[in-house]
């Protein structure tokens, strides 16, 4: 924390914001926010998909593909368990009629992709026949041989080799594994379906296969976590040498198994420098807080960087001796339009948000009646849509100004001139001549910097 100056004519530096509460969300995805989403703009958003793109604009496709063998205790994504396969084949044969219908609609038709992302859920956890079957159809509708990356989420225990081969064949070129830790007893704890031995079966399989990128993802502040288990979870991941690292610190959104153990007393409140030495016999057992998060996400990233990686954003570091990008990421916030398919799926297409129904039978329902299943939309402001692309581009650590001023026809510095100058103040920011950038103590806790970019009605809005 930087201590305020007192001495005369120096600018007064404030302490950093006061942490978040322990529940609710943090990560920022979108803007607005999504309860600010509502089924009254529907309306606009069928206009928009009614409408031929936007010159220029790249476009995407996530499939949402929502199970898995276990519910993570701090898990808040649409995701579902114990599905049989007549339920899962059901699902993935609504999933193509959507995007069959996408495909004959003004704003998406025949244009070509430059990523493709099969997100979860757990997409490994279906078979080959299921996951072949799947793509033959989506590729008939929206094909994608010219796309730049194709993104696979998986989880260890889920993978065989057949079927990461069978992934390789369809195309996928950047797998991402969601190792999350090394230690079963914390892999246990936090409700993950996988041990760690599965993770070393697996990985000559995935490298024999070629890919031009593995992802490895971890999460800081797991339930049992300390720093001598992180620290070999770190040491374990330089050793495996992944392209890219991922490293998110824990959050507790409030439909998580953990914040319903913390508001319900089950779970104690997070403490502060656990260090390994703390045992309770008794009594909820402890998550370690804010502070403590940062320190671990800071000491991977020094280890890493260390091991020859470099900083991509404020979650994610790339190899230096083999570059290699996300262009998923890049793309969705730098604005590009995204089809996001599947329950509870969110896109962005022709300048409007809108979001698929988070409910299994009104999503199958709707895709059964040959409707779209929509929730929610909003037709967002240019002042809106420029916010969102400085908030989630802010997430790099900088903001290029002259890409800002080439397509908004603003300058950032002078826009944003109040928050940039608040976050300067408290030792989160440093402005230059041709960029904004963020310090590392800004930079591993920006998702809770960004509402300083935020319209005032937005500020203290719930995300969700």
């Amino acid at each position: 924390m930087i201590e305020p100056t007192a001495l005369p004519g120096v600018p007064q530096l404030l302490p950093p914001p006061s942490d978040p509460p322990e529940v609710g969300n943090l990560f920022v995805a979108n803007y607005p926010p999504f309860s600010f989403w509502n089924a009254a703009e529907l309306p606009r958003v069928n206009a928009a998909l009614a409408t031929a793109p936007r010159p220029g604009a790249d476009f995407g496709l996530y499939l949402h593909l929502p199970f898995c063998r276990k519910r993570c205790k701090f898990c808040y994504f649409r995701v579902f368990t114990e599905m049989d396969s007549a339920r899962i084949n059901s699902y993935l044969a609504a999933l193509g009629d959507e995007i069959e219908i996408y495909a004959g609609l003004p704003a998406t038709a025949a244009r070509p992709l430059r990523f493709v992302y099969f997100g979860g859920g757990t997409p490994s956890l279906l078979s080959v026949r299921q996951l072949t079957g799947l793509v033959e159809r989506i590729r008939r509708a929206m094909p994608w041989d010219g796309a730049e990356e194709v993104t696979f989420e998986c989880e260890p225990g889920t993978l065989t080799r057949s079927k990461i081969a069978a992934v390789r064949a369809f195309g996928v070129t950047r797998l991402s594994l969601g190792v999350e830790n090394f230690d079963d007893e914390i892999l246990a704890a936090n409700g993950r379906a996988h041990l760690s031995a599965e993770i070393y079966r697996v990985m000559p399989w995935i490298r024999e296969q070629g890919f031009d990128q593995l992802n490895i993802d971890l999460i800081a502040g797991l339930l049992g976590e300390s720093w001598a288990t992180w620290r070999e979870s770190v040491r374990k991941t330089v050793e495996l040498a992944p392209e890219s690292v991922t490293i998110y610190q824990l959050e507790l959104p409030y439909n998580t198994d953990f914040s319903k153990g913390v508001l319900g007393g089950s779970l104690a409140q997070p403490l502060a420098g656990i260090d390994g030495d703390v045992h309770r016999t008794s009594g909820p057992q402890p998550l370690a807080d804010w502070q403590t998060r940062r320190a671990w996400q800071e000491y991977a990233f020094e280890q890493l960087i260390d091991a020859g990686y470099e900083l991509s954003s404020a979650y994610t570091v790339v190899r230096r001796d083999k570059p290699c990008r996300f262009v998923y990421r890049d793309a969705v916030w730098h604005g590009c339009d995204m089809l996001g398919t599947g329950i509870s799926s969110f896109s962005h297409v022709n300048g409007c948000h809108f979001q698929n129904t988070a409910t299994w039978g009104e999503y199958l329902g709707a895709l059964a009646e040959g409707r779209l299943p929509l929730d929610r939309g909003l037709a967002p402001s240019s002042r809106e849509l420029l916010t969102r692309e400085a908030a989630l581009q802010l997430k790099l650590g900088r903001l290029d100004t002259a890409y800002f001023q080439d397509k908004f026809g603003v300058d950032v510095r002078v826009e944003f001139a109040a928050a940039w100058e608040r976050l300067r103040q408290r030792g989160m920011l440093q402005p230059s001549a041709d960029r904004i950038e963020l310090t590392r103590q800004g930079l591993l806790r920006v998702d809770q910097l960004l509402t300083e970019l935020y319209d005032e009605r937005y500020r203290n809005a719930r995300y969700t």
